[in-house]
């Protein structure tokens, strides 16, 4: 599940990031620019009428005798452009550095009002961008204006910036379904090569582009030759397997006609040791291809199996937990994992001391020693094959090895982990945790 979130994710999300970026960059540099360009000519076409409004209304004025201007001023006002006389003068306002190019568009329309004394400011800076104004008459009296129709186009309009948005969003929608339809089959072998990694089988339809058609093909090839090979390499080993048993037998059969005792007992922990070899390797290198289906186990009753044999055999073991617990494994192959782990504990610490519990839906097997333990720059390395550490080599003791990687892998197999770890105390801990309901291949 993970490795799907992560494609999906990853590839998909990084196309579909690269289209998101080159479609909004576009579309916002050319809104601003259609924006700007549609402002520039309002501005223009507004500036225009404005300037004459003015040239009329200031010949107007300079015309009409002081008493009558007031009544004037309202007459020539609009909605759009309001005018107001004053017998005095307007206490002038700073002309904002923005309208400075306005003024001088307006001034080079009417050039007459370049001796008007023309001033220009917003109505309110930095929250509407109506324009007003005064200029001067002849007599000394002046004229202020509001140009309602005449904005300042210096600020993008919000709005007509989220209403051009919305085909852009339509577009990376439906770029986005269209990249995730393409790269569906990506998603298949994603999900192909993790059941293939559980041991499965799997031949994928050849659809999609020219380029994924070709890697599916190509992976069903890989996958088919892989299988051929562990399919080869387990009837090696099984032919192998049963080749050397057959001689093993027969020599135990002949080590048991021995008179010397000394020499009957060597040879027969010689054979005992190569007995161990065969059933490790076969068990490992068989693995991938066991039939085995997991079924409702008791697992204490399995593990107290364990530990009552390897009492039995003469060697310091104990269980603690519950008497029964049920989980849907593949028996024969926790039987041999925690085994595995049991016989390490004894072999390397003259004991171990073997528990059960439960934490929500998983089981944890726990085989703990007294022995020295591992360094802790060994722990990772001991579970690859046929790693054995000095210490365990000074100890005299047989095995290529394979004990531990065979435990690491089942708990792999079964959706588990196993989890290796030196106790405060001194010894080993090995941790086998593990669903209670094993993933089906």
């Amino acid at each position: 599940m993970t490795n799907r979130t992560r494609l999906s994710f990853g590839l998909l999300g990084r196309v579909f990031a690269i289209l998101l970026i080159a479609i909004a960059i576009e579309f916002v540099v050319s809104t601003i620019l259609y924006e700007r360009a549609g402002q520039l000519r309002v501005r223009e076409d507004e500036a225009h009428r404005v300037a004459e409004k003015l040239a009329i209304a200031s010949r107007l004025m300079n015309a009409q005798p002081r008493m009558q201007r007031a009544d004037l001023a309202e007459r020539l006002s609009s909605e759009a452009f309001v005018v107001k006389w004053h017998p005095t003068r307007v206490p002038p306002v700073l002309l904002a550095a923005e309208l400075g190019e306005m003024r001088a568009q307006i001034v080079s329309l009417e050039p007459a009002l370049a001796r008007s004394n023309l001033h220009l400011h917003l109505k309110s800076p930095g929250r509407s961008g109506i324009v007003m104004g005064q200029l001067g008459l002849n007599d000394g009296s002046w004229l202020e204006f509001k140009a309602t129709q005449l904005v300042h186009p210096s600020k993008l309009r919000f709005n007509r910036f989220l209403l051009a948005l919305i085909p852009a969003v339509a577009l990376i929608l439906i770029g986005g379904l269209l990249l995730r339809r393409v790269l569906a089959p990506m998603r298949m072998l994603t999900g192909a090569a993790e059941r293939i990694g559980r041991g499965e089988r799997v031949v994928l339809p050849e659809i999609g582009v020219f380029e994924i058609r070709r890697v599916v093909r190509a992976f069903n090839v890989m996958q088919a030759r892989i299988h051929q090979l562990i399919i080869d390499r387990t009837e090696a080993l099984a032919s192998v397997g049963h080749d050397l048993r057959t001689p093993l037998a027969r020599l135990q059969l002949r080590a048991e006609g021995i008179e010397d005792p000394a020499l009957r007992t060597a040879i027969a922990k010689d054979l005992d040791e190569m007995e161990a070899m065969v059933a490790s390797l076969l068990a490992f290198y068989g693995g991938d291809s066991d039939p085995e289906k997991p079924t409702q186990t008791d697992v204490a009753i399995l593990v107290q199996t364990i530990v009552d044999d390897a009492t039995d055999m003469g060697h310091p073991a104990n269980y603690s937990g519950p008497d029964h617990l049920e989980a849907m494994l593949r028996p024969g192959a926790l039987k041999r994992a925690v085994g595995n782990l049991v016989e390490n504990a004894i072999k390397y610490a003259d004991g171990a001391q073997v528990s059960l519990e439960t934490a929500g839906d998983r089981i944890v097997v726990r085989v703990e020693d007294n022995g020295g333990g591992i360094p802790e720059e060994e722990l990772l390395h001991v579970l690859e094959p046929f790693v054995r550490l000095d210490l365990a080599r000074s100890r005299d003791t047989y095995g290529l090895g394979l004990g531990i990687p065979i435990a690491h892998r089942f708990a792999l197999r079964e959706g588990g982990v196993l989890r290796l770890t030196n106790r405060p105390s001194g010894g080993l801990r090995a941790e086998l945790d593990l669903p209670r309901h094993a993933p089906q291949r």
